[in-house]
Formats: structure tokens, C-alpha cells, sequence
């Protein structure tokens, strides 16, 4: 047992090395994989300890019943047996040596191997952080591609098989979990969907520790707040069938009553303008939270669905697939790149094949252990910050520092004709739970003169976008302004310029990459600046041009 504890010591120093203090898990499926691999470690430890325990209750279990025979055989005539001093001298050891030797295994912990073991795990483990963002992931999934709770709940998610491996159900605590992150969060709204999951699970007799009483509570209050009082106060006496004594429920029972009464009487002494608007509260109807959104958010959710505007016949047919050799290159002459429109306006084009998957292994290789929560420039501030709108963890890769990266930089130069010497660096990202990053320009705007001013190299002049890693559902890169989907497709990369000619910024590139909703997302990325492009890519005098 020892020795196990030294193993998890050297063990938990490298991953202590690797990941220097894991936090934010859940915005990095790749860093989540460290801890799958901690927890069957965990695993391997409490059984070791559930057969230790075993052993000790086999022991005990034999001396039981050899004492259980001596002591039958003994009873039927005491002096008889002890007549036999052989008898009598074992019956001294038993007692005054045995028995105590029996008290000393009975009293043996022998828990003590697996209790230091989680204990140098925990410190490992996610925080309240994590498990809170991978609850407002699954409601942020749920909204974006119009989940029904049930869905989520039996995990029959759209791209998973109904006999997949994977598939995970959730159980009445789980709900009850997530509605309960919703209301510390005032979100009314997913409280009552997940606490009505959750109720729904228990009265279809799922077995929980959870009591009908708790989530009626939440579910009660969090329908009050949406304004159906006739609903709230249903559940709540509902509440009080189960528990009369409830002093909450009894309070709002009469407030409810109340606050019903006086809305009745003020509904009868509105005009009958109004009347559309009681028939509605009466029918219980519910308000579409979705109304609220502001329009480029329903059409990003829109796009993420696949809903998105389709090109005309006739602009499809300007549409091609080619061979590109970016005007005879000495590297494409002989094998030119595949290369496929993705959309016109803004010109999005994709190149397949671009890196082979030991390409791809080795980039995730030197990235996973510098991921970190990926930050976005704050315009007021112009420094680097979290944002709950961006998802995932990144890594920067520098040329000099692996063969591969100086490769990989080479072949975006020859493939896009720019100069990539003042480019940022690669720049690879792993997404998360639910994992996304909003609508947003890569290019600095005229609001934000000193976006990339400390680099020195102008604005971003294009982005080259590689996926590593083909997504089962969702993960779409969405161009907002103009419906424009690209779906990710292991190997490839797709390419855009943000600015014109002129080096004014293109509006139309405003993009945004959808939530995952099964699978892992990869990516690399390559910001291209204007310094460097003066003779690659001529400047226009039209604006727009």
C-alpha cells in the first residue's frame, strides 16, 4: 500500500507539471480526459480497499465459525470438555491471547490506503466553477438547438445512436441539480424546465434520495416568477398535500391566493382590449423566452441548427471545387491542393487534406499540456480576459520550437500567397462543454484603435482556420451577417480576408463557432497581419473593393 501511495505522489506531480493546477475543466473536452484517467485510477484504489475489507471479514468470518463449533461441542457437558487439559490450556490462549489478537484486526482501519489517495487527488478535482459552467453548457445546448428536457435527460442527443456506448442517462438528482444552478442564477426559465424534468422522472417512479417536496419548492417559486400564478399556486398546494406542515409553501399559498385574487379583480376592470391577455394567463400559455433574443442571436442559433438562408440556384452554380496551384507554385506544380467555395460574399474558401492525422496527433501533442481558458480582447481596456462567451482553451505554438510548426506555417504561406514572418502565432484550441465562441470580428474595428498595436504588424489582415478533429453534432462556424455555415471536416482548413483591399474591415466575416453538442472540437488558427502584405495582396482605392 506503500508503494501506491509513492506511485500517486510521482504520478500527480507530472500531471501537476503538465497542466499547472487544472482549472476551468469544463471548457476543454482534451483536458477532461486527464480526469477520466484519474478517476479509474481512483477506482482501481477503492476496490483494492473493498478486497482488503473482504479479506478482513473472511478472517473474521472462519474464526466465527470455528469458535461457533468449539463452543457447540463444549456446551454439551463444560467439566467433560475441560477434563481434557489440553482443552483447558487452549481455552487460557484463546482468551487471553487470541481474542485480543481478533479485537486488533477487527478495530484495523483499512481504509488508510484509499483515504490518502483521494486525498492527493481532490486537490485535482473540478471546483464548483466547472460544475456550474458544464450545467449552463447543457442549458446553452438546449437552447441554441431547441432541446426538449427529456431529450438531454435519456441522452438520445441528435448525432448519438440510441445503442451507442456513450449514451448517459440522467437521473432525478441530476435535473434537480441543474434546476437548482438555474435558480442561483435567477434563471427562472431552465429552473422550471429541469425541476419539472425532475418531477416528471420521479412520478414515472424513478428511486432518488430527492423528495417531490424539494422540487416542488423551486418549481412552485420559479413558475411565480414568470408571472403564472394559477400554475405557482397548483404546485404549491400540491406541495402541501405532501407536507402540510411546510412553512414556505403555507406563506405562499396565502400570498399566491392573494396576489390571484387581485389579479382577477383587475383583469374585470380592464377594457376589453385586454381581454386577449387574461385569456392567455388563463389558458396558462408560456412565454417564448426566445422573443426576447436579440436578432443576430436567433439567427447564430438559427445557423447552428442548419437553418440557415440558402444560396440562390444561381449563385450556387458560381460555386466550384478545384485543383490550385496558386499560379504554378513549385509546391503544388506536381501536386496541387484541393480547393472547394465555401461561400461568395464574403469569398470563404476550403482546402482539404492540408494536414494528415499524424500532423494533426503531433500539434494536439505539443498543445495539451499549455492549454489554458482562451481570452478575447476587451476594446475598453485592450488587454487579454475570460469571457463567458468564448468557451474553450488554447495554446500558442511557436515555429522554432517543433519542425512541424515551421512546416505547417510554410504551407499556409504558399497556399494563401502571404507573408506569414508577421503573423501571430498558431494558435490551437480545444472546446468544452457545450463549447463556443460568439458572434465576433477577427480584425480590429475603428473603435478599437489599439487593438493590435502592441504586435506592431497592422490588423488582421485574413484567418486561416484549420479543424483538427470532426464534430458528430454541432460545431458549425457560422458567418452571421450572411448565413453562411462551414461544418467541421477533419484535415481541412477554410480561409477568408477580413479587410478589403483598401485595408477598410469587412463586416460581412462577423462569425462565430456554434456549440459543440456531441463530440471534441480541435482547431488551429493563423491570424495573418497587413505588414508584410504590401506586395502580396496591392492595396484599392474603392473602399469596398
Amino acid at each position: 500500500m506503500g508503494l501506491r501511495i509513492v506511485w500517486w505522489c510521482v504520478l500527480f506531480s507530472s500531471l501537476l507539471f503538465s497542466s499547472s493546477a487544472h482549472n476551468d475543466f469544463f471548457t476543454s473536452i482534451g483536458q477532461m480526459t486527464d480526469l477520466l484517467s484519474i478517476e479509474k485510477d481512483l477506482v482501481t484504489s477503492l476496490k483494492d480497499y473493498i478486497q482488503a475489507e473482504e479479506n478482513k471479514l473472511e478472517r473474521v468470518k472462519k474464526w466465527a465459525e470455528k469458535l461457533d463449533v468449539l463452543s457447540a461441542t463444549a456446551s454439551q457437558d463444560p467439566e467433560g470438555f475441560l477434563g481434557h487439559p489440553v482443552n483447558a490450556f487452549k481455552l487460557m490462549k484463546r482468551l487471553n491471547t487470541e481474542w485480543g489478537e481478533l479485537e486488533s484486526l477487527v478495530i484495523t482501519d483499512m481504509s488508510d490506503g484509499f483515504i490518502s489517495n483521494l486525498t492527493i487527488q481532490r486537490q485535482y478535482f473540478p471546483n464548483d466553477e466547472d460544475q456550474t459552467g458544464s450545467a449552463k453548457a447543457l442549458m446553452r445546448l438546449q437552447d441554441t438547438y431547441k432541446l426538449d428536457t427529456n431529450v438531454i435527460s435519456s441522452g438520445e442527443l441528435p448525432g448519438t445512436s440510441a445503442t451507442g456506448p456513450y449514451r448517459s442517462r440522467m437521473s432525478v438528482e441530476d435535473c434537480y441539480e441543474l434546476g437548482k444552478i438555474a435558480y442561483s442564477d435567477a434563471d427562472y426559465y431552465h429552473t422550471e424546465l429541469w425541476m419539472t424534468q425532475a418531477l416528471r422522472q420521479l412520478d414515472q417512479g424513478e428511486e432518488t434520495a430527492t423528495e417531490a417536496v424539494a422540487i416542488l419548492d423551486y418549481l412552485s417559486y420559479s413558475i411565480y416568477q414568470q408571472g403564472e400564478l394559477k400554475r405557482a399556486l397548483d404546485y404549491t398546494k400540491r406541495l402541501l398535500g405532501l407536507d402540510p406542515a411546510h412553512q414556505r409553501a403555507n406563506g405562499n399559498l396565502k400570498y399566491f391566493e392573494y396576489q390571484l385574487a387581485k389579479q382577477r379583480k383587475a383583469e374585470e376592470e380592464e377594457e376589453e382590449e385586454d381581454g386577449e391577455k387574461k385569456e392567455a394567463e388563463e389558458k396558462g400559455d408560456k412565454v417564448d423566452l426566445s422573443a426576447d433574443y436579440l436578432p443576430e442571436r436567433r439567427k447564430y442559433e438559427q445557423l447552428c441548427r442548419g437553418e440557415g438562408l440558402k444560396m440562390t440556384p444561381r449563385r450556387q452554380s458560381r460555386m466550384f471545387c478545384r485543383y490550385f496551384d496558386n499560379n504554378r507554385h513549385p509546391m503544388f506544380v506536381i501536386g496541387p491542393v484541393k480547393q472547394e467555395d465555401e461561400w461568395d460574399r464574403p469569398r470563404i474558401i476550403r482546402y482539404h487534406e492540408i494536414l494528415s492525422n499524424q500532423e494533426i496527433e503531433k500539434v494536439k501533442e505539443l498543445a495539451k499540456p499549455r492549454l489554458r481558458r482562451a481570452t478575447v480582447h476587451d476594446p475598453q481596456t485592450g488587454k487579454l480576459t475570460t469571457a463567458h462567451y468564448r468557451v474553450s482553451k488554447s495554446a500558442w505554438l511557436t515555429s522554432y520550437e517543433h519542425p512541424l510548426v515551421d512546416k505547417i506555417n510554410q504551407r499556409i504561406e504558399d497556399i494563401t500567397g502571404l507573408d506569414v514572418k508577421t503573423a501571430e502565432e498558431l494558435q490551437v484550441a480545444n472546446y468544452g462543454v457545450g463549447g463556443q465562441y460568439e458572434p465576433h470580428f477577427d480584425f480590429g474595428r475603428k473603435d478599437e484603435p489599439d487593438a493590435f498595436k502592441e504586435l506592431g504588424t497592422g490588423n488582421r489582415i485574413a484567418t486561416w482556420l484549420i479543424y483538427m478533429s470532426d464534430v458528430a453534432s454541432g460545431g458549425a462556424t457560422v458567418f452571421t451577417d450572411v448565413g453562411a455555415a462551414v461544418w467541421p471536416k477533419k484535415g481541412t482548413a477554410v480561409f477568408w480576408y477580413n479587410l478589403f483591399p483598401s485595408g477598410e474591415g469587412d463586416y460581412s466575416t462577423r462569425h462565430a463557432a456554434c456549440p459543440v453538442l456531441v463530440g471534441n472540437k480541435w482547431v488551429s488558427n493563423k491570424w495573418i497581419h497587413e505588414r508584410g502584405q504590401e506586395f502580396r495582396r496591392r492595396c484599392s482605392l474603392d473602399e469596398t473593393d
